[in-house]
């Protein structure tokens, strides 16, 4: 595929680049978001707030316009995977030189970048769809977690994920992105679709998918501060909002505050969660799906007033 910029990036490369950016933005302003950093709370952190999320996203934008790239170029002869993972050692390098050493979005920067290059395969695949997006991501990461998960026992030291793996047999995001993404094509993607298509305003809809997206995935982030125990009752509190409507009900609505509330006191951060809701906004854009000016202001001022 040809560049118009003489750079050897492509329009096309760019295009997805700024998808999965703005899905990042997004997820990061949505607000209430239990937990998480968004523009009015620090959620359970201490070390990052808004502006620290801003200074990341900056930082790792130009990346994902490169994988994109990097997946279109693919002609399947390398580990793509490999070639994906130096790159974004690059991008990690630059990510905590800004934030100065907080990690605000390594799980977003791996997740982000094989999603890139899995779009940019799937344009030449002739359309970027979510299906051809989840084919090539479970293309890509092929057998992944055989590689870095089994036979753990050899290593003197471990990383955070293959620590749960050991404890738990969770699989996280590895397990995740090789079977091509089941949490953002059965929860995170139909459940944000939902909300725009109810017309119930952008923000809305991501806080909505959020919460559906804490309720069912094993969010390691969640995992390794609390536990098992502590992801579970994660899950069912994330349920209990559910069962009262979510954002669709007055009764919801105030859940979704106590919810928030909650995660804050006993110190639980979903970002395994907000990555994937993050990757479900963004590919929610690349099938060209509009996000009008009426959706990204309606329901926002309700909540931000709740909020003070």
């Amino acid at each position: 595929m040809g560049s118009d910029n003489g750079l050897g990036v492509s329009q096309e490369a760019i295009k997805i680049g700024q998808f999965i950016t703005t899905g990042i933005l997004l997820e990061a302003s949505c607000a209430p978001s239990p937990g998480l950093v968004n523009p009015f709370s620090m959620g359970s952190h201490r070390d990052m707030n808004f502006f620290s999320f801003l200074l990341g996203s900056s930082a790792i934008s130009p990346y994902f316009a490169l994988f994109a790239q990097m997946g279109m170029n693919w002609e399947g002869k390398n580990n793509l995977l490999d070639e994906l993972r130096k790159l974004g050692k690059d991008a990690e390098k630059q990510l905590l030189k800004i934030t100065r050493g907080v990690n605000t979005q390594r799980g977003i920067l791996f997740l982000g970048g094989i999603v890139a290059a899995a779009s940019g395969m799937a344009i030449n695949m002739g359309d970027i769809t979510k299906e051809n997006i989840s084919k090539n991501v479970s293309k890509i990461c092929t057998g992944l977690v055989k590689r870095e998960l089994e036979g753990l026992e050899c290593k003197k030291d471990y990383t955070n994920g293959e620590n749960l793996f050991l404890k738990y047999g969770i699989k996280g995001i590895r397990g995740e992105v090789e079977k091509g993404l089941p949490s953002v094509l059965n929860i995170g993607y139909p459940q944000f679709a939902k909300g725009m298509q109810s017309n119930i305003g952008l923000n809305n809809a991501m806080v909505d998918c959020l919460v559906h997206l804490i309720a069912a995935v094993e969010d390691t982030t969640i995992l390794s501060r609390l536990g098992i125990d502590g992801l579970k009752k994660a899950q069912i509190e994330a349920k209990k909002v559910i069962a009262q409507g979510s954002i669709y009900t007055e009764e919801g609505t105030k859940k979704i505050l106590d919810l928030d509330r909650y995660f804050i006191k006993e110190n639980i951060s979903p970002g395994g969660s907000a990555d994937l809701l993050a990757i479900s906004v963004a590919i929610y854009m690349m099938e060209e799906r509009e996000i009008n000016l009426d959706s990204i202001l309606k329901g926002y001022c309700d909540f931000v007033h709740c909020i003070k």
